[in-house]
């Protein structure tokens, strides 16, 4: 296929890539279950699910740059990937509103209510008599025995510095793209990856200590629970936007991109916003109320 030019329709050819994805999500989401339930076989199959999406991520994606690098792609395209990633990120602000929405929901209403306010007094009364209702809390029966919590101006304070001058580094990183100054914006991209590995150094020496000396663990109740996942999954949002920023530096450092057209760079700077944004939500709901 040669360029195509404005106002043509572009069709894409076909590929290998959606089947072999979902072949390799559907090998290693099944394995991963029946490892979960004992099964000896399942381990080794859920590393090999786990290959086929790497082998696909690699090769799709690199489909994708070699395409765009050859001018293959029209204005229509654009727009089309646009889209794409615009829903990708509601669907991932889908996700954490489920996470948000179970700590609402066990905080503000579940504890209360076991705690004998509105017309549950009987609750407390019959079910879980001497229950305080109070936050933090692992619940009725005091699940997972006694914990201590994080102060939110410790580390988690010092992340959240993190990642907001990891946002403006990306920002002037953007700048830099779109002026054409290359170095500056190699440099400034290496400075936001660089932020986001001592965000996750700092996370990872925060879960050893909650661990070790709080005695705060993913069965510590409902807190346990709420916590460990969104500053988990969060985690693990800011590793994934760690490699893909690398990435997208290396091809930086390669000449990929035009001030102009760098859509590829934008979608990465799109998700790292956004991880940016449930962090400071996450920071206040979680650690400082």
């Amino acid at each position: 296929m040669g360029t195509h030019s404005e106002g043509t329709y572009y069709v894409p050819h076909g590929t290998k890539w959606p089947m072999t994805g979902s072949i390799g999500l559907a090998t290693m989401l099944v394995s991963a279950a029946l490892w979960l339930n004992g099964s000896d076989v399942a381990e080794y199959t859920t590393y090999l699910g786990l290959a086929i999406i790497l082998y696909m991520i690699f090769g799709c994606f690199g489909e994708v740059i070699r395409e765009s690098e050859a001018g293959m792609y029209n204005d229509q395209v654009d727009t089309s990937f646009r889209m794409g990633m615009s829903w990708f990120i509601v669907s991932e602000i889908m996700f954490f509103a489920c996470f948000f929405g179970a700590l609402f929901y066990a905080r503000a209403l579940v504890i209360p209510w076991l705690g004998g306010a509105g017309n549950n007094a009987s609750t407390n009364e019959v079910l879980w008599n001497g229950f305080v209702a109070a936050w933090p809390s692992n619940g009725p029966g005091d699940v997972g025995g006694n914990f201590g919590t994080i102060p939110a101006f410790g580390i988690p304070f010092l992340n959240t510095l993190i990642l907001l001058f990891s946002g403006v580094t990306l920002t002037l990183a953007h700048h830099a793209l779109k002026a054409n100054q290359r170095k500056q914006l190699v440099a400034w991209l290496a400075a936001t990856v660089a932020l986001g590995a001592v965000f996750l150094y700092y996370q990872v020496e925060e879960y050893v200590h909650a661990y070790q000396d709080l005695g705060l663990t993913l069965g510590s109740g409902i807190y346990g629970s709420t916590f460990f996942m969104l500053t988990g999954f969060h985690g693990l949002h800011v590793t994934l936007g760690a490699i893909m920023l690398f990435v997208i530096m290396i091809r930086c450092i390669r000449g990929h991109f035009r001030p102009e057209s760098h859509f590829g760079f934008e979608a990465v700077a799109w998700y790292w916003h956004f991880v940016d944004v449930v962090w400071l939500g996450l920071f206040i709901f979680v650690y400082v109320l």
